[in-house]
């Protein structure tokens, strides 16, 4: 992914109002990020812990999304799947996050949701650069480009289900 500015980032997105993506806190450390090794721009807004934000290129256009986190914390001993990365994470680990759809049906209230890493850092674990707590990824015997594939497809469809 090519490094993003932040103008490009506040008008990536498509399922908030113009408003909405300006008071979205942005993260602190864009020029330290890994962008070359990233799918996705992700991070939680520190204020708000229930809510986060995804942006990617998707198409030919850079789309952003606000996501939020469902309630709930899960005990340490049980273990769920991140949809997108496939990677394996305890407790509060992997987050049922929902978004707002784009146009009438998001007005109406629609959401669609799936469950994603609780850090947004899928990118990293599919190359790992990332380790995931106890139990970690699953061995596969796709290679790493064959999972980012995987990744990208997972990622696009849920992008698709935002936007009908």
């Amino acid at each position: 992914m090519k490094a993003l500015t932040e103008k490009e980032i506040r008008g990536s997105f498509v399922n908030c109002s113009k408003g909405e993506a300006g008071r979205v806190s942005m993260p602190r450390d864009l020029d330290s990020r890994p962008w070359d090794d990233l799918d996705f721009l992700g991070w939680t807004d520190l204020s708000a812990p229930d809510r986060s934000y995804l942006v990617t290129e998707h198409g030919d256009a850079l789309v952003g999304i606000v996501l939020r986190a469902a309630a709930g914390q899960r005990g340490y001993l049980r273990r769920s799947l991140c949809s997108l990365c496939l990677t394996q994470h305890p407790g509060s680990g992997v987050a049922l996050m929902t978004a707002r759809k784009t146009g009438a049906a998001g007005r109406q209230g629609n959401s669609v949701g799936t469950y994603i890493c609780s850090d947004l850092a899928c990118s990293l674990y599919v190359r790992g650069r990332k380790k995931p707590a106890v139990g970690g990824r699953i061995e596969e015997s796709l290679t790493v480009e064959d999972q980012v594939v995987r990744l990208r497809l997972h990622l696009d469809a849920f992008l698709d289900s935002v936007a009908t």
